[in-house]
């Protein structure tokens, strides 16, 4: 369960005009958890880049001129993705510029899917929100991801918040944690790890069943998250048990 979150910026919108990538940013999870380990690098395109493009990620000629080149990169970055999966928002943008650096640097070096399995959130978002729009920022508004720091696109900062959102899109919050209150209710220190007591006598909490409809778009949405993970979906296995074993 080893998943690179990949993004990169480049010169311009079509490697058929010879645009070159300048900036890749990558962002590991492991059994859906950050591990801290990042792969990110700015690279000398050996090109202009387009003013349309230095308008929406800011990277400059200037800047550029000093940083490594692709090749110099390669060997490290494909070391980095290899055996795990790419999750990518349009894939196929940012797959396709790879390869195309990786084929200026012979044949040998072969492409992207000789190293990784990738994963297309556009095209999720798009099964999974037909007709609304699935741009980063607006699945950031849909799932109440914070990317108000995100003035301009960068590679390393767009994979950080797509691993957010990938995470809301896929099973939504997977760690816990609780915050302190103040004051000591002579628990134990049950309040001051973020616990509340529950009373000793309490109403019965009244149980709602699901009706026909809403088992349907439950169900529905557990076959959408269990093709995203590749048939990992554990709450599709409770029923048969698979799960406790």
């Amino acid at each position: 369960m080893r998943e690179i979150v990949l993004d990169t910026e480049t010169t311009g919108l079509e490697t058929s005009e010879g645009h070159r990538i300048i900036e890749i940013g990558c962002y590991e999870l492991n059994y859906r958890r950050p591990t801290g380990r990042t792969f990110h690098y700015y690279v000398n395109p050996d090109r202009e880049v387009d003013a349309g493009a230095v308008e929406v990620h800011g990277i400059t000629n200037e800047f550029l001129a000093d940083k490594p080149r692709f090749g110099d990169i390669a060997q490290a970055f494909l070391e980095f993705i290899r055996d795990a999966r790419l999750v990518i928002h349009n894939a196929p943008f940012d797959v396709g510029f790879l390869d195309y650096e990786l084929g200026l640097l012979g044949e040998a070096w072969g492409r992207v899917e000789d190293y990784a399995t990738v994963l297309d959130t556009l095209a999720m978002a798009r099964d999974m929100h037909p007709g609304q729009r699935n741009t980063l920022d607006a699945l950031c508004k849909r799932y109440d991801i914070d990317n108000g720091h995100r003035e301009l696109h960068g590679a390393l900062l767009d994979a950080q918040i797509l691993a957010d959102v990938y995470l809301a899109m896929t099973g939504g919050q997977t760690a816990l944690s609780l915050s302190a209150e103040e004051g000591d209710s002579g628990d134990g220190g049950a309040v001051a790890r973020g616990i509340r007591r529950l009373p000793a006598e309490r109403p019965r909490l009244r149980v709602i069943a699901a009706d026909a409809g809403e088992q349907e778009r439950h169900d529905a949405w557990l076959e959408r998250l269990d093709k995203a993970v590749d048939g990992a979906c554990v709450w599709r296995r409770l029923g048969s048990g698979e799960a406790s074993q």
